[in-house]
C-alpha cells in the first residue's frame, strides 16, 4: 500500500477533521522514529497513517478497535508488519510489542494527543513556541490532558529512549508538519 493509498482509505473511513489531523501526526513521528531507528519511514509511516482509521467504525469497543482495520489491510493485501503495527497501538488486543516498531507506535499514539493541547493552552495556539521542557510541564500536570495516558507515554523506555529525548523526536516530527495540523 503506497502512501497515497492509505490517506485516501482514511479518508474514507474518517470523517473528523481532527481525528485526520492526529493520523498525520502519528505518521510524522513514526516517520522520525523510524530515521532514529534507521528502519524503513514508509512501513513506519504507514502504520501511523493507519493506526486509528477504524475508530469511527468500531468507536469505543476496544476489542474490535485495529481488529476490523486489520481486516480491511488484509483484504487489500498489506503486508503483515504494517496490520500487527497498527493493531500493536490497542493494547486491548493483546499484540506483543516485541519490534521497536510496535513500541513506537504504542508510546507515540499517546504523546501526539498531549502535544497537540500543549499547543491549544499555549498562547500562540502553535507548536512553534513549543519546546519540550514546555511538554514535560504540561505532562507533570496530572489534569492537564487527562485523556494522554502518561504510563502509555513512558513505554519509550522499551525503545531506549528517556523521555525529553522522546518528546524532542516527536515534537521536531509535528513541528515540521505544522501547517498539516492548523498549528
Amino acid at each position: 500500500m503506497t502512501r497515497d493509498e492509505a490517506l485516501a482509505l482514511v479518508g474514507d473511513l474518517i470523517k473528523n477533521p481532527n481525528l485526520v489531523k492526529h493520523h498525520l501526526a502519528v505518521e510524522a513521528v513514526m516517520r522520525a522514529l523510524a530515521g532514529r531507528f534507521g528502519e524503513d519511514e514508509e512501513t513506519w509511516g504507514l502504520v501511523g497513517l493507519l493506526h486509528d482509521a477504524d475508530y469511527e467504525l468500531t468507536g469505543h469497543d476496544a476489542e474490535r478497535h485495529g481488529r476490523v482495520m486489520a481486516e480491511k489491510l488484509r483484504e487489500r493485501g498489506v503486508d503483515e508488519v504494517v496490520i500487527e503495527g497498527v493493531m500493536a497501538h490497542n493494547e486491548a488486543l493483546g499484540i506483543p510489542r516485541d519490534t521497536n516498531l510496535k513500541k513506537a507506535i504504542y508510546a507515540c499514539d499517546e504523546l501526539t494527543g498531549l502535544i497537540i493541547a500543549a499547543a491549544l493552552v499555549h498562547p500562540e495556539k502553535k507548536l512553534a513556541p513549543l519546546d519540550t521542557p514546555f511538554i514535560l510541564n504540561r505532562f507533570k500536570e496530572k489534569s492537564f490532558a487527562r485523556g494522554a495516558r502518561r504510563e502509555q507515554i513512558l513505554t519509550c523506555s522499551e525503545l531506549g529512549m528517556e523521555l525529553p529525548e522522546f518528546i524532542d523526536v516527536c515534537l521536531d516530527a509535528m513541528k515540521g508538519i505544522a501547517s498539516d495540523l492548523a498549528l
